[in-house]
Order: structure tokens, then C-alpha cells, then sequence
């Protein structure tokens, strides 16, 4: 029966075929079946438009796919998914009887803790200790008054709007490795005759001094690691349609540290001084 189906299967195939490449007014068969092959080749009519005359877009063969994917047919590929060893399934598979555990002895019967080498001393405690790295400490990158003063005679920075870390970073003032903030020296400090505002990390007293003697102020803001992205890059919030961060606050151990939380995005005017401030610059 099922060699009797295949020859009519083949011979309505094979006469079918024949039919449309010897029936020029045909582009197409008229109805795809299970009795149509999977690939015919029909001819064109010598009507049909040329490509190089018209602009519609032909073919002198063209063929007619039945199917080219199915559902059942979607496979993983190759090692995609691997199969976890069963153990203690019988002598024949590898891992049968003791499961790869061996015969008797302590690793046979449970586990131990991480490091135990059977009693005696282990390595982390046989191996002497080495420096000591504080998880809390704090790297700032340092930037004279003097180096300032130079690139405000310069024209690369603005003496009139607010600098900020930022501002210092476009101008080549300090390097790209920012990792906590910036420390503000007195280092060249005679050179700044005119009043100037600016945000940093951290001030020593010379440098504040030196900036309040001239008329200017200094105020010591917090980033966190985010904020400083957003401060310095934010061009790359926008190229991946993110919003800026909010600004975060110190932690409790460097709220006395700081006078302000850091401003987003990099802000353009000081912050006006309060109360309590004027009085200590005035005394």
C-alpha cells in the first residue's frame, strides 16, 4: 500500500512539474498542496517586463517554497544544554557503587569546611601577613592655586562662573585617574590676585585662606562614584538614554568633612554663603 502511494505521489509530481514549465501563461501554480513539490522552477512568460527596461523587479526562474521552517523542527544547538551526571546508577555508567567518592575515609562519608587540609596547619595560616589595605580610605587628586591662576591668564578657564571639578578636568588642570575628588594646595597661592569660587573635594587651610584673602570662596561638596560620572561624562547618560542621578548624601563619617552635597549637572553659579559663614569670613 505504502509502495503504491509513493509512485502516485511521484508520478502527479513529476506531471505536474512538466505541465507548468511547458505552460508559458503560468508564473505560479495555482495552489500549493501536499502533491506540490518542494522546489519548482517556473518559467517566465516572454511578455513578462525586463529589469533593464522596467522598474519592476523580476527573475527570469522563480521559485515557489512550500516550507521552509516549522515549529517541530527548532533545535538548540550543538552543546547548548548539557546533562547533568546521575550518579549511583548502576556499575556501567562511571559514577555507580561509591559515586566517585572512593572507599571509606572521611571525603567518602560528608564534607568539611572550606580550607580543612585533615588537621594539620593550613596554608592561609602557614603564609605570613603582608601590608594592610583600608577598605575606607579616601584618594584625592591634588591641584595647585598656582596652576589655576595660570590657565585663568590663559583664557582656558572662566574666573567669573563657578569652577568646579569638572571645569578643572576640561581645562587639563588635573589628570583623567579622578578616583574620590580633588584636594585644593596652596601651592602657588600669590598668584591669585582677583576673587574666584570654586567646588572641590577636600581644601587646606592655606589654599581657603589664601582664596577668602582675595575676595572669592571655596566649598566642599560629596560625589559618590556615580555622581562623579555623572559630573564629569554626562554625555554618556545621554548617549544611553539615561537620566542623570540624583546627588547622594556623605556618609556619617564624612558629614563634618563636607559643607554641601555636589550639584547635578555640573552647576554654573556658587551657592550664596549663609549666615554662620559670613560671620567667620568677616571675624
Amino acid at each position: 500500500m505504502l509502495r503504491r502511494r509513493l509512485t502516485s505521489l511521484l508520478s502527479t509530481s513529476f506531471r505536474n512539474a512538466h505541465n507548468q514549465f511547458h505552460t508559458p501563461n503560468s508564473i505560479l501554480p495555482s495552489r500549493i498542496s501536499h502533491e506540490t513539490p518542494l522546489l519548482q522552477f517556473v518559467q517566465c512568460p516572454p511578455d513578462f517586463p525586463n529589469p533593464s527596461t522596467n522598474r519592476f523587479f523580476s527573475y527570469q526562474n522563480t521559485r515557489a517554497y512550500s516550507s521552509l521552517l516549522a515549529l517541530n523542527d527548532l533545535r538548540d544547538n550543538k552543546g547548548a544544554r548539557k546533562q547533568k551526571t546521575r550518579k549511583g546508577r548502576g556499575i556501567g555508567s562511571g559514577k555507580g557503587k561509591t559515586a566517585g567518592r572512593g572507599h571509606k575515609g572521611q571525603k567518602a562519608r560528608g564534607t568539611m569546611k572550606f580550607g580543612f587540609e585533615g588537621g594539620q596547619t593550613p596554608l592561609r595560616r602557614r603564609l605570613p601577613k603582608r601590608g594592610f589595605k583600608n577598605p575606607f580610605s579616601l584618594t584625592f587628586q591634588p591641584v595647585g592655586l598656582g596652576k589655576i591662576g595660570k590657565l585663568i591668564n590663559a583664557g582656558k578657564i572662566d574666573s567669573s562662573e563657578l569652577i568646579t571639578m569638572k571645569t578643572l578636568k576640561d581645562a587639563g588642570a588635573i589628570g583623567k585617574q579622578i578616583r574620590d575628588g580633588v584636594r585644593l594646595m596652596g601651592r602657588g597661592a600669590e598668584h591669585i590676585q582677583w576673587p574666584i569660587h570654586l567646588e572641590v573635594s577636600r581644601v587646606t587651610v592655606r589654599a581657603k585662606a589664601a582664596v577668602e584673602a582675595a575676595g572669592g570662596s571655596v566649598r566642599r561638596v560629596y560625589y559618590n562614584k556615580l555622581g562623579f560620572q555623572a559630573l564629569l561624562k554626562p554625555e554618556w547618560f545621554e548617549k544611553k538614554g539615561r537620566l542623570l542621578p540624583k546627588a547622594a548624601r556623605p556618609p556619617p563619617k564624612q558629614r563634618d568633612k563636607v559643607d554641601s552635597i555636589g550639584r547635578l549637572p555640573a552647576p554654573t553659579k556658587p551657592i550664596p554663603l549663609t549666615h554662620n559663614e559670613k560671620e567667620e569670613m568677616s571675624a
